[in-house]
């Protein structure tokens, strides 16, 4: 896999709260242009996107703003269960210390930080433009 893109509402806002999660911003750009109307299957499209990588250097955020089209609304609190939600996990080694870290930056627990099993904890939150984040660190 080469990335997973995330459109956003507030590309600051959104690049502030994964560097606080760990990830480091690798570039940013401006798209637009028939190609690109041509390969997301839209017309007029103008976007901002910024390429964040995970610390490992093997994953990779898109985080996409668009200009044009308008994007259309979804529901920010949508619950883990609505079909087609995106739901990215980190693994963390340090699960206190990134919601530390995060939750100056909006982020919401959605449900409990549970111990699972003797292996896991874990946590669901909410991110930028609704995204569900969840931590996973190792206990074992």
């Amino acid at each position: 896999m080469d990335n997973v893109a995330v459109v956003v509402d507030d590309l600051p806002a959104a690049k502030a709260f994964f560097t606080a999660l760990g990830l480091e911003l690798e570039g940013e750009a401006t798209v637009e242009g028939s190609e690109v109307d041509r390969l997301v299957g839209l017309e007029g499209v103008r976007s901002d996107i910024a390429m964040m990588r995970t610390p490992d250097g093997h994953g990779r955020l898109e985080l996409t703003r668009y200009h044009t089209p308008t994007p259309r609304q979804s529901d920010p609190q949508a619950p883990p269960n609505t079909l087609g939600a995106h739901r990215v996990m980190f693994a963390v080694e340090d699960i206190d210390d990134v919601l530390d870290r995060v939750k100056p930056h909006g982020a919401e627990l959605l449900g409990d930080l549970v111990q699972y099993e003797n292996a896991y904890r874990l946590c669901y939150l909410r991110g930028p433009a609704g995204i569900i984040v969840a931590l996973a660190e190792q206990t074992r």
